[in-house]
Parts: structure tokens; sequence; C-alpha cells
């Protein structure tokens, strides 16, 4: 070795002119190999040791370049590191906490994409109707309740769905013999309906010569006596005569939607309705540490479009909340109503509704011209479309807006699309259109969706909830609840999205079953895609180093499992932001 190397230099020496001893050469070479060693030790230095540490676990990353690893470590709010178990102990410090996961899967926390997080929240102390599946049991959940609050002035409620009744509408009659001497207000799950008893009727003057509003119907019997069903805007002649709660009682209730999202892995919620108007009350839950998920905050605009001042409101918020904790990004549009009731705007008429389409919420240039200047203005628009008509409207406005504004970075989202033409599905190919679906409003069981199905007809209903074939078009999925419209729990969704089955295993294969999604394809929707809808998804969305430390190991491995057991799932580990957030391993 010395003599080549002697050799070499050498050479270099007679082409300088330059005179080499051997001594001098040998002090060369022992130069070179402590250079050599100190940049071998250098790149072996220990890195700085992680504040939490995850390992033992199976983690799916939903990274394509490295689907699988063992062990996560967690450096303030970063990831900084994913692969082995091994690999990861270098990463481990005195001060280091540790979590053995115990072969447990660990996934990135999901995202819901779209909640009511206020309304969510005050319903859980509220009567919980969900999944009563006749007129019986639903008095039977509102008797209870009354009995154990005696002192409500107003009894309220939500989660009955048109199947429940007969003929697919409540009536004033049955909650008024359980709720006789108080005002009572039951809103449908999809809350698009409310189900008032005759003492809210009569408190807020509502006779048969009561006009119907113009964003809404008071709905009659043969006679003209209002039945206690009021469609869409109507509700609001009972709902504004509810005292608002008080602070405090939405602070608690906000407390407990917190803590309700950490129980099932909920670790970043985009908010299109009710959110904006509490922001001070999130931003005091979050300096006070009450805070437990991210959550992104849309401004609502109804027709005919925004002011001026709305635009300042706006600024003026997003300048004020604008961060990885609590954001204003974007505004939401109710562009129509829902399919169960005949108000979702279609192209065709319903079936047996003699000649009802629905109805457009906004005159359609008024819709596109707010959508347009939005978009000029590099704000994000969410639009609520679910029957074909009205989804194709949003589209047109949303094409002519992205090829105009002049931000090619904006998505906007078209919230819920039940009912696609079949001649627009080519068009959720535009990366700048993001399809927001929540999967539970899928649910087959007769008791949720047959109002659904009998009001679109044979035809229309194998476009139903099309979750793969948007996907097959290029499209790009994001996923949520709508709650409380169902559960923020979202096991019951993913296991709905992978299934199309109900709880019981029908229809057999799955109701429609070509728009079934792979698992695979069902957790990128709650998490990569929710964060490619925002804008967010080389920041969180999945388990890679440098993204924000949002994780969740949970109950069950669902890679593992018959997809019917999937909704079993809980989260027994929630982290965000490398926060343990909720923890059952205790």
């Amino acid at each position: 070795m010395l003599t080549r190397f002697h050799s070499k230099f050498g050479k270099l020496a007679g082409k300088s002119n330059l005179s080499f001893s051997p001594l001098r050469l040998f002090f060369s070479f022992l130069l070179v190999i402590a250079l050599f060693l100190t940049l071998q030790t250098g790149c072996a230095r220990k890195p700085e040791p992680a504040d939490l540490i995850i390992t033992g676990a199976k983690v799916y990353t939903v990274n394509p370049a490295q689907p699988w690893a063992e062990a996560v470590a967690i450096k303030g709010e970063q990831i900084v590191f994913v692969g082995s178990s091994r690999q990861v102990k270098k990463y481990a410090g005195v001060t280091t906490k540790i979590i053995q996961a115990g072969g447990r899967l660990l996934l990135p926390g999901f995202q819901d994409s779209h909640v009511h997080f206020v309304s969510g929240s005050l319903n859980l102390n509220r009567v919980d109707l969900a999944g009563a599946r006749n007129v019986e049991e639903i008095q039977a959940r509102i008797r209870q309740f009354v009995s154990s609050h005696p002192d409500l002035p107003w009894i309220q409620g939500r989660g009955w769905m048109y199947s429940a009744f007969p003929g697919d509408m409540p009536h004033k009659k049955f909650l008024d013999e359980v709720v006789p001497d108080r005002p009572a207000i039951m809103r449908c799950a999809d809350g698009h309906t409310s189900w008032v008893n005759s003492r809210a009727l009569a408190l807020a003057g509502i006779t048969r010569r009561t006009p119907d509003p113009p964003d809404g119907k008071i709905v009659r019997d043969d006679k003209g006596e209002p039945t206690g069903a009021l469609l869409e805007g109507a509700s609001g002649l009972v709902s504004r005569l509810i005292p608002e709660p008080s602070r405090e009682e939405r602070l608690a209730a906000l407390r407990t939607g917190f803590q309700e999202a950490a129980r099932w892995g909920v670790t970043c919620a985009h908010g299109l309705g009710g959110e904006f108007e509490d922001l001070e009350l999130f931003n005091q839950l979050r300096q006070e540490g009450a805070q437990t998920l991210r959550l992104v905050v849309t401004m609502w605009v109804d027709e005919p479009g925004p002011k001026e001042s709305d635009f300042q409101a706006y600024e003026q918020a997003r300048a004020k909340f604008n961060d990885n904790w609590l954001a204003v990004r974007g505004v939401k549009l109710m562009l129509d109503g829902v399919i169960d009731s005949g108000t979702g705007a279609m192209l065709d008429p319903y079936e047996e509704m003699k000649g009802n389409k629905g109805k457009l919420f906004w005159e359609p240039d008024d819709y596109i011209k707010a959508v347009i200047e939005f978009s000029r203005r590099g704000i994000q628009v969410s639009t609520h479309s679910i029957g074909d008509l009205a989804i194709r409207l949003t589209l047109d406005a949303y094409e002519k807006a992205l090829k105009e504004s002049g931000h090619p970075e904006l998505r906007h989202k078209i919230e819920h699309v039940e009912c696609v033409a079949a001649d627009d599905f080519k068009r959720f190919g535009n990366p700048g259109i993001i399809a927001s679906f929540q999967p539970l409003h899928a649910d087959p069981d007769p008791v949720w969706m047959s109002a659904w199905i009998k009001n679109v007809g044979p035809e229309r209903v194998q476009r139903a909830f099309p979750w793969k074939s948007v996907l097959k078009a290029g499209g790009h999925l994001a996923f949520g609840s709508d709650w409380p419209v169902v559960t923020l729990n979202p096991w019951p969704g993913l296991q709905m999205a992978v299934t199309r089955e109900d709880w019981n295993g029908q229809p057999a294969g799955g109701w429609i079953p070509g728009e079934k999604l792979t698992l695979e394809e069902a957790i990128h929707a709650y998490t990569l895609g929710g964060a490619y809808a925002l804008n967010e998804e080389n920041l969180r969305g999945s388990i890679e180093p440098g993204k924000l430390a949002d994780l969740i190991l949970l109950s069950q491995n669902i890679f593992e499992i018959p997809a019917s057991q999937i909704r079993h799932t809980q989260s027994v580990l929630t982290i965000v932001g490398g926060r343990v957030m909720f923890d059952s391993m205790k």
C-alpha cells in the first residue's frame, strides 16, 4: 500500500517539480487516513435525541416510497425518523419517551374533511335519534331524555331518518305524545328537515295561513294544516326562537367534542359551517391546551354572494388565525338541498314527485360570479352539491374560475357529490377539483337509504355515491363525516367505503359494488387525500420524516381482519403534533 502510495505521489512530484522524501510521504499518508476517519466519524455521529419514539409497531405510512415500517421517532411537532426498530434506537436519549407498540397498527392521523364541529359538540348533550328504526323507538328515546331533563325549556334532538315514519315524513302528533308541555324540535340526521311539536308551532305562530319562506317549505296535510315537518329554511321559523347556549355551555360542549375527536383518532377537521362565528372560543380552548385536533375553518356565504364587508371579515379572521392548529381558509356555499326530501337540485324530475326537480339555492349567474371572485382572490371554495344539476353547475363554475383565477394552486371542493350525471365523471380529473365524500352517508340500511333510492329511481341510483368512478376518472377523494349528520367516529365510514354493506352484511357483496374502494384507497382518502384537499400534502397526511407528527395507534390491525369488523376499531393512542392527546394503553 505504502509503495503504491509512494509511487503515485512520486509521479505527481515529478510533474510539479516537487521533491518528496519517504518520511514526508509517510506523514502525508497518515494525514489522509486521519482526515478519512474524521469524516467517517462525523457521518456516523448520533442524531439529536428524539422526544418520543414508537417502536415495535406495524406502521402503514401512506407513503408509496416506504409503505411499511416498524418505528417512528418524533422531535417537537415533527417526525424525524421512520424505519426499523433497530435503527430507531440511535434516536433514544436519556429524556426520550419510548412507547412499545406491541405489534399494533400505526397510521397517520385521520382527517375529517367535512364537519360542523360546534353543532356536533352541542348535539352530544341532546336527544340522540341516530339509528332509530321506527316511531316507537324514536319516542322511547325522547321520553327517556325528557324525564331526565325536567328543567330544560326546549327539548332538542337529532338523528331521525325519513324512512322511520309513515309516508317518509314525521308528524307533530308523534312528538306531542311524548312532549306535550314544552316546545320540542328534532332535526333530521341530514340537518335539512326539522320535526317540531304543536307547542313549537304555536310559539312560532305557524298556522295554515303562514306562507312558505323563500328558501324552505312548511309541510301541510290535505286540509292545509302544518304537520310539524319543516323543510330547509322553514326550520328557521322555529329555531330562531331557541335561546342560544351561553358561552360557558358552548365551551363545555367544545371540550367534549375535542375529547371525542381524540378518542376516535381524528387529528384534523375541516369545519364547513358554524365554526367561523366561534373562532374566539376555539382560540381560548387552544390557549388552555384543550384543543386536541387541527381545525381549518371556512366562512359561510349565502346568495346573492359576497359583499366587500364579507371579504374584510374573512381577511381579518385569516390574519389572526392562520397556523397549523387553527386556520381560517376558504368559504362554504350551499347550492342545493338533499335527495331524501326532494330538495336536491336534479337535471330530471324525481320519481313519483309530480315534476319536482328540487331547487338551486343560488341563481346560477350569481353562483358562478361568486366562485370566480373568490378564486381571483385566492380563496378556496367548498360547495354543498348533492343533485346532478347542482354538481354540474359546480363543475362549470370551478372549471371557469380555475382557468381565469391566476391561482393555479387552488383546489376547490365539491361537498357530498351524491348523484353525478354520467357525462360529468370525466370532469373530476381536474387536479383543482376535490370530491369530498362522507362514506357513511351511503349506508344501504333501508331506514337510512330507502327514501333516497325511491326518489332518484332505478337509472340514477346506479351512480349513487360514486367513489370509485371519480377515482377512475383521475379524481381526488377526501373523506369525512358531516358530523353531526353521522358520528364523528371514522371507522364505520371506513368499513362502508370498502364494503358498501349495512351492519347485517346486506346486500351481500355491496350496494352498487363497483363503487367499493380498496382498504388502501379508503385510508388514503381519510389521510393524504384530506391533506391534499387543503394543499397540505407536504405537511401531513402520511408518516414521513419532516411531516407533522399526527399519528394513531389502533386497537386492531384492519389489514388482518374481515372488512365487516373494521367499524369496531378504536384508537388506543392519538398523537397530534408530537403530543399525546388520548391514551388508553395505560
